[in-house]
């Protein structure tokens, strides 16, 4: 069992070093698209509408890279994955990044030889219950039965969890949300696990999310964000950079509503907004790219902020506030190195 495990891990990481060494960013402006891991379907994060358009949080950087690259935000091709499948569909270069929710990890990013281009999300495991239940802790659940999606971080940690309060459970797998939620729905299993964020966006989809409440227990670090080939250092660059473009516009106060008139002016009262928007300086020339990049990136949904608001936020459905995924200048953990 163990063999199988590690050699496992060696071919994903023999199908990433593979694929990082054939140069992303060249196989996508010859391909004209970019293809781009997303889940099955979580409301707010990544979903097609009734026309087959995707739509979300997640959706919105695959929708940014292509618009710095390829200057066309609809150029994307969207690659459903599942939790078993979203490693081996980037290793092997059928996607060319992944922007779902995927946890960072040690193993992830050094042994399955995965390079994380930054986080988006800053999350934590929760639990999602009936109200009548009438548990107001995760430490009540003793014999509880759980559904929990299968290759995912949320097994380790839940096993983790209940070994330390000497408490038991009995999983039940299943391998996507649509799933989880079903099973969840039909009394498959009393209790749902996953990121704090997926059970809201999960809850918001029921026909009565009254009847159902997330537990306050966070009982993990999951920080989420998009990834790449280990190897590929330019393409890693620019979804790293494009990522950071949005978080960085957000603390400039560039907005959708101003961008244009700020891209027509010098800034040079405010040097790091000239460098970001490219009136000055050659940082789209060392990605690779031409000086309006960012412009194009932030001309898609707005700054991190507003695409945060947009599909997640308190005033949609899923109800997210920003907590830990606010502005370091407002005692959250966003944050975005210079642009110099």
């Amino acid at each position: 069992m163990m063999k199988n495990v590690i050699l496992g891990a060696f071919t994903v990481a023999g199908l990433a070093a593979a694929g990082a060494a054939a140069g992303t960013l060249d196989d996508v402006k010859a391909r004209g698209t970019l293809n781009c891991g997303v889940s099955t379907g979580l409301v707010g994060f990544a979903v097609p509408d009734a026309s087959g358009e995707w739509k979300g949080f997640d959706v919105a950087v695959c929708r940014a890279v292509a618009a710095a690259v390829l200057g066309d935000p609809s150029a994307v091709e969207f690659v459903p994955t599942t939790t078993k499948t979203r490693f081996t569909a980037l290793a092997s270069g059928e996607i060319d990044m992944l922007s779902r929710n995927t946890t960072w990890t040690f193993s992830r990013d050094v042994d399955l030889r995965f390079e994380f281009a930054g986080i988006n999300y800053y999350d934590g495991q929760g639990f999602l219950i009936p109200q009548e239940l009438g548990v107001s802790s995760a430490t009540e659940l003793d014999g509880a039965t759980i559904c929990i999606q299968a290759g995912t971080t949320t097994e380790l940690n839940l096993a983790d969890f209940f070994r330390s309060n000497n408490i038991s459970y009995e999983p039940v797998p299943v391998e996507t949300n649509a799933e989880a939620q079903q099973q969840y729905l039909a009394g498959a299993c009393d209790v749902y696990t996953t990121d704090a964020s997926g059970l809201a966006a999960t809850r918001a989809a029921f026909e009565s999310p009254d009847d159902h409440v997330v537990l306050p227990d966070i009982i993990s670090k999951e920080p989420l964000g998009p990834l790449v080939r280990h190897g590929d250092h330019e393409w890693g660059d620019i979804v790293r950079w494009t990522l950071f473009a949005l978080i960085a516009a957000e603390e400039l106060g560039i907005t959708s509503a101003n961008l244009a008139e700020l891209s027509a002016r010098s800034n040079e009262d405010r040097p790091e907004v000239a460098r970001l928007l490219g009136t000055e300086g050659t940082l789209g020339e060392m990605l690779g790219l031409d000086p309006e990049w960012a412009q194009r990136v932030l001309a898609v949904g707005g700054n991190y902020g507003e695409i945060f608001a947009a599909n997640i936020g308190e005033d949609t459905p899923i109800g997210l506030a920003r907590g830990l995924n606010a502005q370091w200048t407002h005692g959250g953990l966003l944050y975005a190195p210079p642009f110099r």
